[in-house]
């Protein structure tokens, strides 16, 4: 259910989120603070731009330029698993300063031990409402994650099994000393561009960390993180979409246009929760503006006999009784076109014909769903009928709008002898009063 222009929004602002994370180990720069949000690590590389290390930003760019040429030359050996094997090749041939893993991070192979942890009710009480938002959260983030991967593979992912899987690796995580963990859009989209298609790729990716942590962490240890600041900033370039994004901002209409540009600000500003909300929240609003458009509420237009007589295609009209007012509603009846539906006829009942009106005839066929607000002005519109003994008869009313008036009593207010099948059974109705 969430638009095109926001799931392109977020992909692009999370690119470029990726992209600007990475800017510190390209450049080999040295941070002062520790910046979290991207707009203040943007604003940390600006401020330590003079700490650049050029032998740093030397394997950043080898390790960009293998991404892109190797890929055209072989296929099958992942461009990545080569940029990462030169870049080792650099630092240690050429002795240069640059940060590795090790040198950043200190580096254990022993797995994780199995603990169940110590918990109390009032524990569980105080967490709960914290652990919600964090299941919430990291639902979305994850489904979010699937929703960038069916694009970038023309897929279709299976929420429930999802979510489900990801329930179940957090709890196992947790008897271990995890923490929570969600579908991560940008290790997704690195796996996706190494040729993963399928869960087996997932399940093969988590079984190389393990024999990386178990066996290869010391030589995990000797990659160089310019490199992989490059592979990152290879991924955030391909699963940005620019192109798509470009094309929205063109052909789409300014609306549209504002609901994507608003999400990916949002995201790359504060963050993916944040953009998500205010794009639904736009779009929503969006959406219940164009419906109500949509909706039209007519009056059948009225002609005397004479015209009739000359009107050649007068086979096609029906005869109303001349006291009767006929009105046609094409679309969904809610919250944002019940107004116009009670506007139109409420005019009419006080316009130059007041007085003479005995029946209304509202013509259903079009009307697919009716919500609780116009079902209320529904009632009004009956209730002023009955004040002016103004018999309110309904043609063609669809299984869920009949539904929701059963249900909400007004087919007994209404009279069932005056909900006809069809128009012309309608006007019999009316001609017969």
């Amino acid at each position: 259910f969430i638009p095109y222009t926001i799931t392109t929004g977020f992909t692009a602002g999370i690119a470029v989120t990726i992209a600007i994370g990475q800017v510190k180990d390209l450049f080999g720069l040295s941070f002062k603070n520790a910046p979290i949000e991207t707009v203040e690590k943007l604003r940390e590389a600006v401020m330590c731009a003079s700490t650049w290390n050029p032998q740093a930003l030397a394997v950043g760019i080898t390790g960009i330029l293998i991404l892109v040429i190797w890929p055209k030359i072989n296929g099958k050996i992942p461009g990545s698993l080569l940029a990462v094997l030169a870049g080792i090749a650099m630092v240690k041939g050429f002795n240069l300063n640059v940060n590795t893993i090790g040198s950043l991070y200190k580096i254990s192979n022993s797995l994780p031990v199995f603990r169940v942890p110590h918990f109390t009710f009032s524990m569980v009480q105080t967490l709960l409402p914290d652990a919600m938002t964090i299941a919430i959260l990291a639902a979305i983030e994850s489904l979010l994650s699937c929703v960038v991967a069916d694009g970038m593979i023309g897929g279709k992912h299976r929420s429930n099994m999802e979510l489900i899987a990801q329930g179940v690796g957090n709890m196992a995580s947790g008897l271990f000393g995890g923490i929570p963990a969600t579908g991560a859009i940008a290790r997704t989209a690195a796996n996706i561009k190494n040729g993963g298609r399928t869960p087996v790729a997932g399940m093969v990716h988590a079984l190389v960390l393990v024999l990386v942590l178990v066996i290869l962490m010391p030589y995990a240890a000797l990659i160089p993180m310019p490199t992989i600041a490059a592979i990152l900033i290879m991924v955030a370039y391909n699963m940005s979409g620019w192109r798509e994004f470009v094309n929205v901002v063109k052909t789409s209409p300014k609306s549209d246009t504002i609901i994507l540009i608003a999400t990916f600000v949002l995201t790359v500003i504060f963050d993916l929760v944040v953009a998500i909300e205010v794009g639904m929240m736009l779009a929503c609003l969006l959406f219940i503006k164009r419906m109500s458009e949509v909706t039209e509420i007519s009056s059948w237009k009225y002609v005397d006999d004479e015209e009739e007589a000359d009107d050649p295609e007068s086979i096609q009209l029906r005869k109303v009784p001349k006291d009767t007012l006929v009105y046609e509603i094409n679309g969904p009846m809610f919250f944002g076109a019940a107004d116009k539906f009670l506007e139109v006829i409420t005019r009419s009942m006080n316009g130059p014909k007041r007085g003479q009106i005995r029946k209304i005839i509202i013509r259903m066929r079009s009307i697919p769903a009716l919500d609780t607000t116009s079902m209320n002005h529904l009632s009004n519109v009956l209730m002023e009928c009955k004040k002016r003994n103004i018999t309110l008869i309904l043609s063609h009313v669809q299984k869920q709008p009949y539904q929701v008036m059963k249900k909400k009593g007004l087919l007994e207010l209404i009279g069932r002898e005056n909900l006809c099948e069809n128009i012309d059974k309608a006007l019999e109705r009316a001609e017969s009063l």
